[in-house]
């Protein structure tokens, strides 16, 4: 945490709502961290006392490190689901149901007396790696978010692509099976990403493959938890199983062809893969194998100057994207109206 005293003002707030918690913190004007809490979100007391609650717990926050309360200039929120950034409603997010149609960036502007920024969780995470994170030194990149569906963002010289319909960059519903056989998406469509990629669909892949194989440690470990994980399979994968292995891999095939589809459309600097699926990233040689694969693909389907150049990587700030995109967010929009 970067001390008050060695930070560069302005500050700015940003609140990253989640399904069980919700993440506050304050940046500095380089996005470095002064000050991080995190609050349980409590979804059936509803949006309002999240907010309020959120605020409170900033007001705290800037308390406690010895900051003005209007030292934090602007906030960034973040939440998950389908949204009208414009008009700071959220639509239907499925894991807050009590939050349905509620206006939740006039929420919290009212009960911290700052403007606020409205932004999707997933393009927050990747504006927090194009400002401080592994994107930093490129005009643009897009962000693959990996865990049990695939989340996207794409971030063009400062500014998210948000789309339309607030609704830009759903890098998991690109469809890479046109079959009619195709695997179907939780969102009723077969053939995209998700369905193929996601944490969900690599225990889907595995079951379904583990019929021929009945030499695969998958087996035992199965009859062990009740269940495979995507971290189970990994484990398995790291300790040598052929059919774990395998199906990481072929993860990575799939995940390679969904960034090429994005990279000839958008042409980023960088195509960087984050979220909780990561395989142990660069710190684990599974991890790290894993990341070649998917550039193995991309350089197999990909135009040439666009396999060449293109930086393909993990993300690094990890769980705290979100809340430092959020507040990045603020900071862009309140700097272009200053």
């Amino acid at each position: 945490m970067l001390p008050l005293a060695e930070a560069t003002p302005p500050f700015f707030a940003g609140i990253d709502v989640g399904g069980t918690n919700i993440k506050i913190g304050i940046v500095d004007d380089l996005g470095r961290t002064c000050a991080y809490r995190h609050v349980p979100t409590m979804e059936p007391r509803g949006p309002q006392d999240a907010m309020e609650r959120a605020a409170a717990t900033l007001r705290e926050m800037s308390k406690e490190i010895g900051m003005r309360d209007e030292d934090c200039v602007a906030a960034g929120l973040a939440t998950p689901g389908t949204m009208d950034i414009a008009k700071g409603i959220l639509l239907q997010p499925h894991n807050l149901p009590t939050w349905w149609g509620y206006n939740v960036r006039d929420s919290l502007q009212a009960a911290c007396g700052r403007p606020v920024s409205f932004a999707n969780d997933a393009n927050a995470a990747a504006f927090g790696e194009y400002w401080v994170g592994s994107g930093s030194e490129f005009h643009s990149m897009v962000l693959f978010t990996l865990g049990t569906g695939v989340g996207g963002g794409t971030i063009i010289g400062d500014l998210s692509v948000d789309g339309e319909n607030s609704a830009g960059s759903e890098f998991g519903h690109t469809i890479i099976d046109y079959k009619e056989s195709a695997r179907m998406c939780g969102c009723g469509q077969r053939g995209h990403l998700e369905a193929y990629a996601s944490a969900k669909a690599v225990v889907l892949r595995a079951l379904e493959e583990l019929t021929a194989d009945p030499s695969s440690r998958l087996h035992e470990r199965l009859q062990k938890d009740g269940d495979l994980t995507a971290l189970s399979i990994a484990q398995e994968a790291e300790a040598g199983d052929p059919l774990a292995h395998h199906i990481v891999m072929d993860t990575a095939k799939y995940l390679g062809i969904g960034a090429v589809n994005v990279m000839h459309i958008v042409d980023p600097g960088a195509v960087i893969f984050g979220g909780a699926m990561n395989f142990g990233g660069h710190d684990s040689a599974l991890g790290r194998e894993f990341l070649n694969r998917i550039r193995q693909e991309i350089c197999h389907r990909a135009f040439p100057v666009l396999a060449e150049k293109t930086h393909i990587d993990f993300a690094r700030l990890g769980s705290d994207a979100g809340f430092i995109g959020a507040a990045g967010i603020a900071r862009t929009q309140y700097k272009r109206k200053g």
